[in-house]
């Protein structure tokens, strides 16, 4: 029998191999998003935010697992910007600068949060200190550039590229020079890169089957192989702290079709699903 999730002031559930998982969930009939943490293992999710007027979404832990990033959305779709809580689910603190901003991403530090934010109409890469300030533009591009993704030193970011034409691959540049370099080719329809802390990039493809499944690719683009095959849309993966296995979310062509998380081994093997209730469980990502 799994046991069930506790979260204390730094985060822990159980052991160091069962560090917790942060998602999104919506239901169709409650379209209003909360944050929720659920252990690897399975067992019940713990509702961390509680709110009957916005959404909450797109999670991202702080690395030392005492905080969490993730978007609030206010009323009407407008996106409020970028805020930080305690893990139970208190002491939420706006991201000054952020308003307009999503897909944030804490930095291996600590100190630092990489996101996305509209610049006239494409969405550009910005990096600032985690109280907001000095807020840098990192990406100049008639693009849209977002959900950017840590390297394990902090040194670069990897991100998506999405074009006019409807492509978008994985972008990587180096913050010290500003110097931008494909990690995917053109044409490809790439999503939501994940960069481990054994150095590889998982991301989710929209290949010729015209399902999107998971792949992994070195960050000098080298390397690519498959990791799901099945006709189901595989998205948002999030490596463990390991860099063995990801979540995932398989599922969702529109609101009647639930969205479930599952985890898999980075050489495919392993498929489990983690959550099954008739819900869209989004954004998951692993405690560091």
């Amino acid at each position: 029998m799994t046991a069930p999730l506790t979260l204390g002031a730094a985060g822990d559930a159980g052991a160091a191999g069962d560090r917790p998982i942060v998602f999104a969930r919506y239901t169709a009939a409650a379209s209003i998003e909360d944050l929720y943490a659920i252990s690897p293992s399975g067992g019940a999710p713990v509702k961390l935010t509680h709110t009957s007027t916005v959404s909450d979404v797109m999670p991202s832990w702080s690395p030392d697992g005492k905080r969490v990033a993730f978007v609030r959305y206010g009323s009407g779709g407008a996106i409020d910007g970028i805020w930080t809580m305690k893990t139970t689910g208190g002491d939420l603190k706006a991201v000054p600068g952020t308003e307009g901003g999503s897909d944030p991403a804490w930095s291996p530090d600590g100190k630092r949060i990489a996101y996305s934010k509209p610049v006239g109409t494409q969405r550009e890469i910005y990096v600032a200190d985690i109280d907001g300030t000095p807020a840098t533009r990192l990406t100049h591009t008639s693009a849209d550039d977002f959900h950017p993704t840590w390297s394990p030193d902090g040194a670069n970011l990897a991100f998506n590229r999405a074009d006019a034409g409807g492509h978008s691959r994985v972008m990587r540049i180096r913050l010290s020079t500003m110097a931008q370099k494909a990690v995917t080719g053109p044409g490809s329809h790439d999503w939501t890169p994940d960069w481990s802390r054994s150095n590889r990039i998982a991301f989710s493809r929209v290949d010729s089957s015209g399902f999107a499944h998971l792949y992994v690719v070195r960050p000098d683009g080298t390397g690519l192989h498959r990791i799901t095959s099945d006709r189901f849309n595989d998205k948002n993966p999030s490596w463990s702290p390991d860099g063995r296995r990801l979540v995932f979310t398989r599922g969702g062509t529109d609101d009647a079709d639930p969205e479930h998380l599952y985890l898999v081994r980075a050489n495919g093997t392993a498929l489990t699903q983690l959550t099954k209730t008739d819900s869209h469980d989004l954004q998951a990502d692993w405690r560091p």
